[in-house]
This record gives structure tokens, sequence and C-alpha cells, in this order.
């Protein structure tokens, strides 16, 4: 049975009226919902989406009613509802006699889940509604916002609203999510052409990020990363451009490939990955090829993980079909590489595609899912907005201790947050380290040293963590040893080791040696010559078709009666190469990258190849240069000092006293830069004698005798002096700052000129310690 198109007739305001007779309304009900595959935020003009209407367990529905109206209407004239829906199994679905635009069920009966299309309407009709309601016995749920209601704007319409997004996330601090994949693709549940040896689904890749970024979506074209997912299964590209959108993305999200495809939901073992999101940054999306396949895909894109309460979602469980990326015009499991010319848009598999396809079902029913993946929050952090838990196991989640990184700072040590980790130093296989670094702030306590700015990792390239681990992975076989016998017949060995243990903690079984016989000169006899083993076989002289390959040996010892050595000391033989018209092209091997253009910081690395057949064998488009960036330590960066103050004035009023200048750190040295150079300097200063005789100490005792009358006199003709004032505060905090006080007179008489009668003031250096 094709899928129905329906084109509405008058629909006398009864719809209108449908809408304003519903009963019971239950606002934040969440055991139902409305879904749009891939949960797009905007629709593509005239584009085809699956919409679903489920209930969670143990919740069910008896009747629906699905409509889709123009934002702001009120479904009073045909011209206020948008778009077309299209039936998929008419014993579920049918449209309503009395209100065409909408889709109602065939007969009442207990149901968990219905499917159909809705094909959007054209480009100028704005914003759209999707709205749902559910019968349950007598009782009549519908929900003008919530889960049973769905707004989706034209995408790329600069009307205002409909660029905007749909709603801001409003979430404090951060929270922490599980990621589980389940494989539900089995020859059992999918028996058509099901492929028996090869199938699998290959390493997953996505990430949490913010709107500004799509990994995918319905309705939009593949990016080269998101091709070579869905054609080879490769994660590598697409996670360069994830980690190229720098603040966008919080969280790269890496699992490794599964292997058979089919995973029974109560294994333990199936995949998993952790990731982190926040209020930027709070929607998830992944994807993850199924193979083999010409390049369908599963996954999710840009999942809400927000929730309009200002909380985080605590589960997501969703059912996945297969999508089609646009890339590949293949129909069948199996089916040869033939590039889609021009690439067309994402969409998902329905069961009417052709009837070729492992999904064809000539009823046009819902694919049966391939794949569960459960989202589950495992912990929060910060302070939080809503900080009423949603239920009992999410208070356990929330109290329940996270694994916390050691972190042995001293509270006197004042660091800004950790940097993001750099690139690996690696871009293939072999371990190369990545690094981060904070800055120091403050050092509150000079006493306690404060530890490192750096921090370093080892690490691999890009796509190299995404073996299977279940299994071990070793090296490629180290060359031959030498046979143990100069002539005749002897042994020879050759040796590999394990690169990876399985991350059960199982022995790997793979033998790490192997031996073999190997004969060296035949001939044993005093007369005969001995010669070396054969060397390797020299290339194929041709680089397609037939050609010539030769080794050779030496010569160890010539026979003892001086007779010529008959020993063969060249093989050569025939070797055939593929045929040449199969050829385009072909290269060498890449060179080794070369050294990064810097010596410090971030730079770049190049590598190359040549043509090794002639051109005119066929095309040959291929890259001959390579160019990726690199990243090595930070540069070192010197302390950095402002200029010197003024000198202050000689701490002495007479005879010799100092000096003082200070100047400020303005920035700590940092990755091994030069250290900072002294902030305080001081100098000698000489000023009037002082009136200091060396006489005994009667002279003493009679100068200060005459000293204390002459003050007498002082003030009985002119004023007497408070006390000296207290030492004003210090004009800097740290670095070098300046300290006064004063002396002033209790009462001069006007007719008094005497010194003793003027203000005085003192100046000291403080706080000289650097900042």
């Amino acid at each position: 049975m094709n899928i129905i198109f329906y084109k509405a007739p008058k629909s006398d305001g009864y719809c209108s009226r449908i809408l304003r007779a519903q009963g019971t309304k239950r606002e934040g009900y969440q055991e139902f919902r409305l879904r749009v595959e891939g949960d797009p935020e905007n629709y593509q003009p005239s584009s085809t989406y699956r919409v679903t209407l489920i209930a969670s367990h143990p919740a069910y529905f008896r009747g629906f009613t699905v409509i889709a109206l123009k934002e702001g209407k009120d479904g009073d004239k045909d011209e206020d509802y948008a778009g077309n829906f299209q039936i998929i199994d008419e014993e579920d679905t049918q449209f309503m006699t009395n209100c065409p635009p909408a889709v109602t069920e065939s007969t009442p009966r207990r149901r968990t889940r219905i499917q159909v299309f809705w094909t959007a309407p054209p480009s100028g009709s704005g914003c759209v509604i999707l709205k749902a309601s559910i019968v349950q016995k007598k009782i009549i749920y519908f929900q003008d916002e919530g889960s049973l209601t769905k707004r989706m704007c034209e995408k790329g319409n600069g009307g205002g609203a409909t660029d905007k997004p749909l709603l801001d996330c409003c979430a404090c601090g951060t929270a922490k999510y599980r990621v589980t994949f389940y494989g539900n693709w089995s020859e059992k549940i999918h028996p058509k052409d099901y492929p028996r040896r090869a199938n699998h689904w290959s390493a997953l890749i996505g990430a949490s990020h913010s709107r500004n970024y799509v990994l995918w979506e319905y309705g939009g074209y593949s990016s080269d990363g998101v091709k070579q997912v869905a054609e080879l299964g490769s994660p590598v590209k697409t996670e360069e451009e994830i980690r190229q959108k720098g603040d966008d993305v919080l969280t790269v999200i890496k699992m490794k490939a599964q292997w058979p495809a089919w995973q029974p939901l109560n294994v333990r073992a199936a995949p998993s990955a952790e990731f982190s999101v926040d209020r930027a940054r709070h929607l998830m999306s992944f994807l993850t090829m199924m193979g083999p396949s010409p390049d369908w895909n599963v996954g999710l894109s840009a999942e809400d993980l927000c929730t309009k309460e200002c909380g985080w979602v605590q589960k997501v469980i969703q059912d996945l079909i297969p999508w089609d990326a646009g890339t590949d015009s293949g129909v069948s499991y199996e089916s040869p590489n033939k590039a889609t010319i021009p690439q067309e848009k994402i969409r998902p598999l329905t069961s009417l595609d052709h009837p070729q396809s492992p999904f064809y079902d000539p009823e046009g029913g819902a694919i049966t899912p391939v794949a569960r993946v459960v989202v589950e929050r495992i912990a929060r952090k910060g302070e939080q907005c809503n900080i009423v838990p949603d239920n009992v196991d999410d208070i356990v989640a929330d109290i329940a201790p996270e694994e916390k990184e050691e972190d042995d700072t001293p509270e006197t040590c004042i660091y800004s947050n950790w940097s993001p980790w750099s690139a690996c130093s690696s871009a293939t296989c072999e371990k190369g380290k990545r690094m981060r670094q904070r800055m120091l702030k403050a050092q509150l306590d000079l006493s306690v040293p404060c530890p490192h700015t750096q921090d370093f990792q080892p690490c691999m390239g890009p796509g190299c963590s995404d073996e299977d681990a279940s299994t071990c992975m070793m090296s490629e076989w180290i060359t031959w040893s030498p046979c143990s016998a100069s002539c005749g017949v002897g042994m020879r060995s050759r040796e590999r080791y394990v690169k990876q243990f399985p991350e059960d903690g199982s022995i790997c079984t793979l033998p790490t040696e192997e031996t073999e016989t190997c004969t060296v000169n035949e001939e044993c006899s005093p007369n005969s010559c001995l010669v070396t083993e054969w060397g390797e076989w020299d290339p194929c002289s041709a680089t397609c078709g037939q050609g010539m390959k030769r080794r050779e040996r030496m010569v160890k010892t010539v026979p003892s009666d001086g007779s010529a050595c008959e020993a063969e000391m060249v093989k050569v033989e025939k070797c055939m190469m593929p045929e040449c018209h199969t050829i385009p092209c072909l290269l060498t091997p890449w060179s080794d990258w070369s050294d990064c253009s810097v010596t410090c910081g971030k730079g770049a690395r190049t590598r190359s190849r040549q043509f090794k057949s002639p051109l005119e064998l066929g095309e040959c488009a291929e890259d001959l240069e390579q160019v990726e960036k690199c990243m090595l330590p930070e540069c070192p960066m010197d302390c950095v000092v402002s200029e010197w103050t003024e000198w202050s004035e000689c701490n002495k009023s007479c005879g010799k006293g100092h000096m003082l200048r200070t100047r400020m750190v303005k920035m700590e040295p940092q990755f091994g830069g030069n250290p900072c150079p002294e902030t305080v300097q001081r100098k000698k200063c000489k000023l009037r004698k002082c009136n200091n005789s060396k006489s005994g100490s009667a002279n003493s005792d009679e100068r200060r005798r005459r000293k204390e009358a002459r003050e007498k006199r002082r003030n009985k003709q002119g004023c007497k002096m408070k006390p000296w004032s207290t030492w004003t505060e210090c004009t800097k905090l740290c670095g070098g700052g300046i300290q006064e006080r004063l002396i002033t007179a209790k009462k001069r008489f006007k007719s008094s000129q005497l010194s003793s009668c003027k203000e005085r003031k003192e100046i000291r250096a403080c706080n000289v310690h650097p900042c």
C-alpha cells in the first residue's frame, strides 16, 4: 500500500471547534511526546519529515489527533493549516472525516506509538505549530505548550523570530551525562539481505555544543567529515571539524566500533561515553555508520538537554532508524559505490524508498528501529537554578561521589581555570603528548610554593583510540633474524609485541614470535663456496601489468681449492601488477611529516608524495602535498616590569641616610621565560652634618642642658609643638609605596617667626615586596 496523500476539502470550521472543545489540560505532562525526527529547530520548505507520537512505558493512548497550524492562527479557515500530512499505515491512522487537515486513529485501541509523514509548507510560510491530542478512555490531554507541541520556523528566513533560537537555556552550573549505544540491527529483526559476516557499527563520533554549530540535521547537507563517517566509518575528519569549532563545543564524544552490530539491551558491555553540558552548550549530537551500507547512519541531532524549568534533563531514551547522508546512491547494504552527484540532502530512510532496499515494505509501514540510545544524567556541578530534584534517582545521582582529579594546589595559590587541551603532538598512532596551562593570578603566602602551571598528558592521533578494545592490538612483524646455520639447514625467527591489551583485562593469545627453517649453502663440502641468505625482492619493475623483480646474495667464503664459486648470486622472476587500465594513478607512499614550522606554540607541518605511473595511464587528481597543524609547548614569555618610580626623600634629616625607588611586576614569567629583575633599589644620601660632638659624657650632659634651656626660651617666645601624627596608609599594597607623618604647632604667636613653629614632614618607603 502506498503512502496516501490527502488534498483537504473545506473544513467548515469544524477543526477549530475540535481545538476549542478539548477537555482536561495537563501542563508539563511528560508521558506523551510529539517528535519530529531529528528534532530540527527549523524546517526546510517543501521537505518531508517523519512525525512520531510516543507514549512512555507504561502509558498508552487509545485515540489521538495531530494537526499543523500556522503560528498565531485559530484553525477557522483552511489557510490556517500548514503543509500536508501523509498516511503511512492505514491500520493506525486516517484523515479526520470532519477535519481533513488533521490525522486521527483508524480504530480505537491501545497503542504506544504512531507515525505519519508531514511535508513542510512552501517558502514564506513562517513558523508552524505541530499539535497533538491524546485520548485515554474518556480523558483528553491537549497541550498548547510542552511535549505534545512542536514549534518550527522556516529555515533561512530572515524574518526575525524565524532565526531566533526556540528557547535559550536558563539552567545554571553544568551537568554530566553518560550516553550508551545499543545496536538492535540483527538478522532476526531485519532478515532481508542481512549481511552476516561484516555487520557492525562504526566508531561513534559526536559533541555537546551550542546552537551555533550543526553536526548534521535532516534537510541539511553532509559535511566532508559526515560523508567520511557515512561512507567509510572513519571519524577522523569529523573530529577535526568538531575541534575547529572552538568555544561552540564543550565535549567531543567518542565510542569504539561495535562488532557485531547486534548488542542485547541487557548486556553491560555496550559502548558508552561521558560528556558535559552547560548553559551555552546544552545540545548533544552524534552519528555512527551502519556497516556495510552505502551511506546509512543513525544518531541524534541537536538533542536539547536543558529544560524550560531551568534544570537538566534526567534521561533520554530514543529508538533510532537509519538515515541517508545523500552522498552515495546505493539502495542495498552491499551496493557498489556510486557517488550521488549533485549531493542530496540528509533524509530519513523509509519503507518505500526502493524495492531492493532491505527496509522495503509494500504496505508502507514504519521501519523497525535498528538501535537505541540512552542518555542519562549522572551528576550536576556548580550552583543550580532548579534545586528541586526530578525524582529519587535524581537525588542519588546528585549526591553520589564524583571521581575528582587529585588537586594538591595550596589554598594560598590562586589560579585561572585550565585552558583546553592542545592538539596532540602526534598525528599518527604513535604516542605523542598534549598540553594545557593555567595562569598564577595571586600567591597569598610567599613561603608556600605554588605548583606547576603546565600539565602534559600522553595521547595519540585522531581515530587511534577507536579500535575495538576487546581485542589485542599487535605491532607489525619485525624482520627475520639471520639463519642460525651458515651452511645447510638452520632456523630463523621474527617477533612482534602487544601494542594494547584488552580493556577487560584478559590475556592476549596472539603469538608474539614465529620460527621457520632456513637453508644456506646447500652444498657444504670443503670445496664449495659459502654464501649469505637471499636478500629481499626488489619492487616490481612495472607499476601496472607484467614486470620483473630480482633479489641477490653475496659470497662469504670462496672455495678453498681456488675454483670459481658456482652458486647462483642473482634470481629474477616475473611479477604481475594490476591491469594498467584499472589504475587511474599510482603514487609513492607519503613521506614522513616535516618538522613543525615553529619551535614553540602553533605551527604547521607538511608531507608529500609523487607520481609513480605516467599520467597518460589515466586521470589523477590526488593531492601530492598535505598540510596539518602542529602544536609544541608554548613559547617562553619573559617577565615584564614597569618603569622605576621617582626616588623617595632621604630617610634622615641630617647626616647619612638612603633613598628608595620601586617598580611593579606587570606579568610573571611563563613557560620558562626570563625571571623578574629586582623591584626595589636604594642609594645613599648625605645631608648637612649633624651637630654631634665627640667629647665625653660630661660635655654631653652640658649640651643637653643648654638645648633644653633654648627650647624653653623658644616656647616662651613662640609656640608649643604637638606630638608627631601617625603614619599615613601606604600608597600601594605591593611593589613599593610611601608613608608620611607630620608635626605641627599647638599655638603660635603672630610675632613669632621661629623655625621651631614650622610644620615638619617625614617620609618613608613601605610595602616594597613585589606584587
